[in-house]
């Protein structure tokens, strides 16, 4: 009989849990894009689950995030219905959008997703309004805006850095550091240090290691906590890689070889399945059934999406019937 597990064990595995689903989900994606059933463009976050799953096992109902285009992950770890999106990002009317808005238009208010953004920085003001609306109800939520490192030269963002110290806003702050905008290093573009950035409105800054779940989680609880008791915002600048393109079609050639051979074997998705090994959590052939488990769960939400109409009829009717 397996022993009881600790809420923080349990968390732990939950964690895990999300991170797996994310990938599993977006490889999912990528194959459908390689095979041409999904519209558009879209973007993948593989080699980034950690970021999602650290911030988001930080809050708790009622708090609020902002996400971005690279936001299937945050979907997820904020509870999305896996079939509700795939459907969205296939183009059917079973989709959060009923099929209409694609995956950076998903909106998920029932577990407090404002939506993806195609707007580079986008996030942020949308965040910024959401912390301002929890300051004002007095119930001790938070707000959430991710953003990656290619936002940080946009001046809206800034505006919003000061906009929520000058006020004392309960909003977190999370930059997706992958050192790329779209696919140009930030390095070439950006003068001095991004991380710095923060200092110069006085926000708290957490310079993060992206790619290990437990560390996104611990210094996103300890901001939270801290918004939650009124001393506002902080900024988590959490240094990630992502294994995918800026879009699923996109192949890398940009980016050098050497370096991402070397941010591969920090992947977060087995960093904390030996984790869990190693502290006697869970066994590996526990995690192999929840990874079939999941795998299976990600497959029939295609096979779903894939049998679903697509949109027909005025959206207003489907959506606000």
């Amino acid at each position: 009989m397996q022993a009881r597990r600790l809420p923080a064990e349990q968390a732990m595995l939950a964690r895990y849990r999300a991170m797996v689903l994310i990938r599993r989900f977006e490889e999912r994606v990528q194959s459908l894009f390689r095979a041409g059933r999904v519209p558009g463009l879209t973007h993948l976050c593989i080699g980034q689950e950690a970021v999602a799953a650290g911030v988001c096992s930080a809050l708790r109902p009622g708090d609020r995030i902002a996400s971005t285009h690279r936001g299937h992950g945050h979907s997820l770890a904020m509870g999305a219905d896996p079939d509700r999106l795939m459907a969205e990002i296939l183009g059917r009317e079973t989709g959060y959008g009923g099929g209409r808005g694609g995956s950076m238009h998903v909106f998920d208010a029932a577990n407090g997703n404002l939506g993806t953004n195609g707007i580079v920085g986008g996030a942020v003001p949308l965040g910024l309004g959401a912390a301002l609306a929890a300051r004002n109800a007095g119930k001790g939520a938070v707000a959430v805006a991710f953003f990656g490192d290619g936002a940080m030269n946009q001046g809206v963002v800034l505006e919003c850095f000061n906009m929520a110290a000058l006020w004392r806003l309960p909003l977190i702050l999370v930059c997706e550091h992958n050192g790329y905008g779209e696919f140009t290093a930030s390095d070439d573009v950006t003068a001095g240090e991004l991380s710095a950035r923060g200092a110069a409105f006085d926000l708290p800054v957490q310079d993060i290691d992206g790619m290990d779940v437990e560390a996104v989680h611990q210094a996103t609880a300890a901001a939270v906590d801290s918004a939650r008791q009124g001393g506002g915002p902080g900024l988590l600048f959490c240094r990630a890689w992502r294994f995918s393109g800026h879009h699923a079609g996109d192949g890398q050639d940009y980016k050098d070889d050497a370096e991402s051979r070397a941010w591969r074997a920090r992947d977060p998705i087995p960093r904390q399945r030996a984790r869990l090994i190693d502290e006697g959590l869970e066994t590996d052939e526990s995690l192999t059934a929840l990874e079939a488990e999941i795998s299976d769960r990600v497959q029939a939400a295609a096979r779903r999406a894939l049998g679903a109409p697509e949109p027909s009829g005025p959206l207003h009717e489907k959506l606000f019937a």
